[in-house]
């Protein structure tokens, strides 16, 4: 597979660096990406995000800059921002973050004070590292309690939750992670906090796309303030969004800037505004449900091929596979599996016996490939890839994981990926 080369002043300056953007270009071309959190962005949102905006200084907020020069940029802004608040229908939205930890931070700063106590999802258990997980500044600065999974069903235990809830009263509860499969009951968690006295943070960076969608339930008639990245799911550049009911809105914008950070990057923001706007169209309401029915066709597949499937399944973009009825460790997998074209990271499963480096499992998604147009027509194919590209991985056979690259090659070539040059 050859492509032109698109970024002639990139390759008359620096042509070392033009032949590695070249190679990764090629890279996501040839490639099945199936990592949950990847994504293709259309060519319009890589041109708004490589526009003349990179230029400009705008500490503050629209109409309260601390520079001069703001005519265009605060337009920018303003429209990124009505743009989140009718896509997703709340009250208040801050475009600025510059990426989904430092938004999850804001929140800490806004609401809670170093030495609080704070809830979230275990890191093993499908959450994420900034919900007061040990090895996270959000673990050493406040007293973080998780919660998990029932062991037997792979799904969260409310009763659990709102037994730990209301016994260790934290002043954040986060709900949302990095490897959750199934469908997040906002309802549930927003009672629980209530109930404690808890702010309730949706952090929903995974599936933005889905709730923009309609193919999944949105937290905004139940959480407090609500957390996401803009990329993944939602198709757009990498920064992050906070929003809330209009209540909260101070504190979030004060812990955003001047709390955490300096000017917002105005060339992520416009590209934040072209994801947002291609998120209201039909098409992407199309693109949304074909993620979900993506991903439980090809668990169904992998089912039927005898992989062991946390919670026995998905809800939304995404699964988690158990790989030690498989005998080959996540990382042996994960490696073989890219060696055949097929992007997957390994990842922990809940209860995982193994360390966090070389775990028991995978973790794959359908966002990328379902970005590209394949259907659930694909999806058997691409369970009969990886389970060969498993068992190849386990016996050492590259020839096999060489096949399969040239399959997937093929597949893939029939599939143009949107945003990469034709």
């Amino acid at each position: 597979m050859t492509l032109p080369l698109p970024h002639p002043a990139l390759t008359a300056v620096d042509p070392e660096l033009a032949a590695l953007v070249g190679e990764e270009e090629l890279l996501q071309a040839g490639t099945l990406r199936m990592i949950p959190s990847e994504n293709y962005v259309s060519r319009a949102v890589l041109e708004a995000s490589g526009t003349v905006l990179q230029n400009k200084y705008s500490e503050g907020y629209a109409g309260r800059r601390y520079y001069e020069g703001q005519q265009v940029i605060d337009q920018v802004e303003r429209l990124a921002v009505a743009r989140a608040k009718a896509l997703f229908g709340v009250e208040h939205a801050n475009v600025q973050p510059y990426s989904g930890s430092p938004a999850n931070l804001a929140v800490y700063l806004a609401f809670a004070e170093p030495g609080d106590t704070v809830m979230g999802m275990a890191l093993p258990m499908g959450g994420h590292l900034t919900h007061g997980w040990g090895v996270s500044a959000t673990g050493k600065w406040f007293r973080g309690v998780q919660y998990g999974v029932r062991h037997d069903t792979g799904l969260i235990d409310f009763d659990e939750v709102r037994d730990l809830a209301l016994k260790e009263r934290p002043k954040l509860i986060f709900c949302g992670g990095t490897a959750l499969p199934r469908t997040i009951d906002f309802a549930a968690f927003a009672e629980i906090a209530r109930e404690a006295g808890a702010v309730l943070v949706a952090d929903v960076a995974h599936i933005a796309g889905l709730i923009a969608g309609g193919a999944h339930p949105s937290p905004v008639p139940h959480a407090d303030v609500i957390s996401t990245t803009t990329h993944k799911t939602l198709r757009g550049p990498r920064g992050a969004m906070l929003m809330s009911r209009e209540e909260y809105a101070k504190p979030i914008d004060k812990a955003v800037f001047p709390g955490l950070q300096g000017g917002p990057h105005n060339q992520t923001t416009a590209g934040i505004a072209v994801a947002l706007h291609e998120a209201a169209q039909p098409s992407f309401r199309d693109y949304a449900h074909a993620v979900v029915a993506n991903a439980r066709a090809l668990a169904d597949a992998l089912l039927e091929r005898g992989f062991d499937l946390v919670s026995g399944g998905t809800d939304n973009h995404l699964i988690l596979i158990d790989l030690t009825s498989k005998d080959v460790p996540g990382k042996v997998a994960a490696k073989a599996l890219d060696r055949a074209g097929i992007v997957v990271n390994y990842n922990t499963v809940p209860y995982d016996p193994r360390k966090p480096f070389d775990p028991s499992g995978v973790r794959i998604g359908t966002p990328s490939l379902t970005s590209r147009g394949l259907g659930m027509e694909h999806m058997a194919q691409v369970a009969e890839w990886i389970d060969r590209g498993v068992a190849a991985g386990r016996s050492g056979d590259e020839a096999s994981l060489s096949r399969i690259r040239d399959e997937v090659a093929a597949l893939m070539s029939k599939h143009p990926a949107p945003g990469l040059p034709a």
